[in-house]
């Protein structure tokens, strides 16, 4: 459900990378994973292999134990053992995720991009939805900038928060999860503006996935997901139809371009079959960052 890394220099080289994740419709959702190479993700129930692995560290946070020790073995097959870590947590749990933070500084000794990318997809239990979409989402980028703004002692660094294509368009069948991932741009993008204006020294960007062949697209139509929207089943088949559906690795590949781009703050990346890697554009005003 969310992913820390230590340290940031080791992620400075240009080798893409492939990323499986558990997904939701529009974008990754846990548990999550990230391989030790570049710190890119890869998360659970899949596999990556880079031609150009570079030493960093990375701290793996799941509240499935199961999922996430498999996801570490995994990397551990790969890399030393010494490198991952795995933390038992559940985002929703103020406590927890406090000390799952703690954790990873009093082991790593310092932290350096944190990937909120929790997520879950479903309308019948739409409360649990804001709580894990949205609530832990914030909650963890407040945490990452409490460790890593210069102002308190940190050295800078790189918040990612996972949001969706949902987040910029509506989806009849999808209300809350919608409400959600338009919380997360917004979220995101006002708190880079006080990152940038207070000089923390931490860039926070969002990624804005379209559909990705994972397992979790087997079952994002199911009546305990939909609730009330079950009626609208074939809708959804309809538009990942129209949309077209994309391999993971290019959302590995867009998450490396936020990492490496110092000049890239407050920015919404958008991944589409149809366009790739681009930004979405908004106007400016003399109270947003400039590109």
């Amino acid at each position: 459900a969310l992913c820390l890394f230590s340290p940031r220099e080791s992620l400075l080289s240009p080798a893409a990378h492939a990323a499986r994740a558990k997904q939701s419709a529009h974008g990754p959702e846990p548990p999550a994973a990230l391989r030790e190479a570049r710190s890119v993700p890869c998360r659970s129930r899949g596999g990556c292999r880079d031609p150009h692995p570079r030493p960093s560290r990375v701290a793996l946070l799941d509240r499935n134990p199961e999922a996430g020790q498999q996801s570490k073995a995994a990397l551990d097959e790969q890399f030393e053992a010494q490198r991952t870590v795995f933390i038992q947590c559940d985002v929703t749990d103020t406590e927890q995720l406090k000390g799952a933070f703690k954790k990873v500084i009093e082991h790593f000794g310092r932290l350096d991009i944190v990937v909120n990318n929790a997520g879950v997809n479903n309308e019948k239990d739409w409360e649990s939805t804001i709580q894990i979409n949205l609530t832990s989402v914030i909650r963890g980028t407040y945490l990452g900038l409490e460790y890593m703004r210069k102002g308190n002692g940190g050295d800078g660094g790189v918040i990612i928060n996972i949001s969706s294509l949902a987040g910029l368009m509506p989806a009849a069948f999808q209300p809350v999860y919608c409400a959600t991932k338009h919380g997360v741009i917004g979220f995101t993008r006002s708190i880079a503006l006080a990152a940038n204006m207070e000089n923390y020294g931490v860039r926070l960007n969002t990624i804005c996935p379209g559909f990705v062949n994972t397992p979790i697209l087997q079952s994002i139509d199911k009546e305990e997901n939909m609730g009330q929207y079950y009626s609208y089943k074939d809708e959804i088949k309809n538009m990942m139809q129209f949309y077209g559906v994309m391999d993971p690795s290019i959302i590995a590949e867009g998450l490396i371009t936020i990492i490496e781009d110092d000049t890239l703050n407050g920015e919404v990346m958008k991944i589409t079959a149809s366009q790739g890697i681009h930004f979405q554009e908004y106007s400016q005003t003399p109270y947003t960052s400039k590109r």
